[in-house]
């Protein structure tokens, strides 16, 4: 079907409208991490007359965003990893109806997704892991911190269990002939397939535990434990903000994010179109 002149208009009115929702703000951001504290305040929406890129530095510094550089990378490298392979171990048996109930655990999943986020409960079961099972995977620990942003990979299971119905079933069957064990199965064949949907599980989980400021704001009271996300409170002043500096901070936590997109965003395209068609 070939759209009309005036369809073709109003979809790149919207396309448009979407670039400035989401470009705008990202230049407006890097304009100003770019500019002088006095340029900033002569008018802050011009565009910066020197490049100030020692702001970087300096940002980089306040911030201590070295001390939190490595917790942050083994918060959401762990947490991606961990929640990937349970979502995929839930997921399978569920999509294939190899385990009993499983529509109804599925439903489980479904319902808890529209449930408000149980921040006291949370808070409390951390409490009690710390006083009485061990204080290392209890409140104010690294590894306490992981497995409650593990329990949150709800979503991308629910995104495996509808692609994987969309895998031939054959498959399972010529595998069990050829005497494929379970997790060689999984591995070997059903991981290679599902590399879209993946991908696009990675990002979530990435941007989900990346960005968090509240969860470590809540749960982890050492400064040593804290990630990447709370060198951004070192820029709150008393009277004002340094705004340049902030900037600078803003680009430099969502740097990370930005490249990891570029490298997998063929993936993520592939699993949408995938996702709709086989739909």
């Amino acid at each position: 079907m070939q759209p009309s002149i005036s369809a073709k208009t109003i979809s790149y009115v919207f396309v448009f409208v979407l670039l400035c929702i989401y470009l705008v703000p990202i230049l407006l951001v890097f304009n100003v991490s770019l500019k002088s504290f006095e340029d900033y305040l002569n008018n802050p929406f011009s565009i910066a007359s020197q490049f100030n890129f020692s702001n970087y530095t300096e940002a980089w510094k306040q911030g201590n965003f070295s001390d939190y550089l490595l917790n942050s990378l083994l918060y959401t490298g762990v947490t991606t990893v961990v929640s990937i392979i349970l979502a995929i171990f839930a997921a399978f048996p569920i999509a294939r109806g190899y385990i009993a109930w499983g529509g109804f655990f599925y439903l489980l999943f479904v319902m808890s997704q529209f449930l408000p986020n149980p921040v006291v409960a949370q808070y409390r079961l951390m409490l009690f892991l710390r006083d009485n099972v061990h204080s290392d995977i209890g409140y104010n620990s690294k590894i306490g911190y992981m497995l409650l942003r593990t329990s949150g990979a709800g979503l991308v299971f629910m995104m495996f269990v509808g692609y994987i119905k969309s895998i031939s079933r054959e498959l399972d069957e010529a595998a069990g002939i050829d005497g494929a064990g379970y997790l060689r199965f999984l591995f070997q064949i059903i991981m290679p397939l599902i590399k879209p949907i993946i991908a696009t599980g990675v990002i979530l989980t990435v941007i989900g535990t990346w960005n968090d400021l509240v969860g470590p704001i809540q749960f982890l009271s050492s400064p040593e434990h804290f990630p990447i996300t709370a060198g951004l409170k070192e820029f709150r002043g008393q009277y004002g903000n340094n705004w340049p500096l902030l900037a600078c901070a803003v680009m430099i936590v969502a740097a990370p994010l930005v490249i990891l997109f570029l490298f997998i965003q063929k993936y993520i395209v592939n699993g949408a179109l995938a996702g709709a068609i086989k739909s």
